[in-house]
């Protein structure tokens, strides 16, 4: 019996490097990019979101995009930014605003795959103006209209998500997190460097299930007439986990196990106010004690600390530095596999 239905998670999630020409290029994902995260690594520009749902598949120059070291709302259409996505890949344009495709700029972008603009859901008791969804790997793009109520919205993955984040679109508003970890009252904000904190109207108090996640009166999520985005993510084992862990504070740290080599890690400390988001891949720069950090909530350029080892089954700690490892704090993380720990042909993976 294979350990994980996803053999090959790359053709789900995948992390990609390239240098940016100022001319038009293609970056080669090996999948249908449907949500698509970028990051100039040497220059302090900022974090930018793309998806196929708020860019109607990104046809006809509609790349709108979110920032996710600000408040600020989706932006205008751009044609020089994402100007198509094929099932292999997504192309950029001139980009006249230096974020994704300067000349001579090296960047990483990370990209999900779910089901091109998708259509409404209308299992919750607001009905979604899209759900793109891929329910294998476990991960839904979902746009709505507030009503200011307590309500719920469809998420469409038939398994209950442990994670997502809520944007405002059409004002400024925080990235809202909701992490399985943190509980039901538990927020945080993707742009800010917050802990957590309890406020019973963001999710009004209510776990998601399996078709929907709760939304309470908060502003940040629900204000009447207000447009949403909602990223859900859910555990698959062997290629997503949404896990969590308490720091020891010693530069022999903690050890976190997911079941498979992960390509992708983003960690909050969730008791500490001062302290960054953070995101590891397994390409900047591709081998153990060498693993480069970029905080999703300042535009800073990457940062060579040495903080974590990627292994077969997880990943550890190597550090006393407070982002990852704080004395007796706690940790949430959403990680995605570069391989699973056992795949269908029985082979076993090996640490990097």
């Amino acid at each position: 019996m294979a350990y994980t239905t996803i053999p090959k998670s790359t053709d789900y999630f995948s992390t990609n490097l390239y240098t940016g020409t100022g001319s038009a290029l293609t970056v080669t994902t090996g999948h249908q990019s449907d949500f698509i995260w970028i990051k100039q690594r040497a220059t302090s520009r900022p974090n930018s979101l793309f998806d196929s749902v708020n860019s109607s598949n990104f046809a006809g120059g509609n790349s709108k995009y979110l920032v996710s070291n600000t408040t600020a709302g989706l932006t205008s259409n751009n044609s020089t930014q994402i100007t198509a996505t094929s099932s292999t890949g997504f192309s950029i344009g001139t980009d006249n605003t230096d974020q994704i495709n300067n000349n001579g700029d090296t960047a990483v972008a990370w990209s999900w795959k779910a089901n091109g603009q998708g259509s409404s859901n209308t299992d919750g008791s607001i009905n979604t103006t899209y759900t793109s969804v891929s329910a294998t790997s476990g991960f839904s793009i979902s746009t709505y209209t507030g009503t200011g109520s307590n309500a719920t919205v469809g998420h469409g993955l038939g398994i209950t998500p442990k994670m997502f984040i809520v944007k405002r679109l059409n004002t400024t508003g925080a990235f809202r997190t909701y992490h399985e970890a943190t509980g039901n009252l538990g927020q945080m904000a993707l742009n800010a460097t917050d802990e957590v904190s309890d406020v019973a109207a963001m999710w009004n108090s209510t776990s998601p299930t399996n078709s929907t996640i709760s939304i309470g009166t908060h502003a940040g999520v629900n204000a009447s007439g207000g447009t949403y985005v909602a990223y859900c993510f859910a555990d698959v084992q062997g290629y997503s986990k949404m896990g969590s862990y308490i720091g020891n504070g010693h530069a022999n740290g903690t050890f976190a196990y997911t079941g498979f080599k992960p390509a992708f890690i983003l960690v909050k400390n969730t008791g500490n106010s001062a302290r960054n988001w953070q995101i590891y891949d397994n390409k900047r720069i591709g081998y153990n004690y060498n693993n480069y950090r970029i905080a999703p909530n300042i535009p800073q350029t990457e940062e060579s600390n040495l903080n974590i080892d990627i292994y077969s089954n997880g990943f550890k700690t190597l550090t006393t530095d407070a982002d990852v490892n704080e004395n007796a704090k706690k940790y949430i993380y959403m990680a995605f596999a570069g391989e699973p720990l056992v795949s269908t042909n029985g082979n076993a993976a090996t640490a990097r």
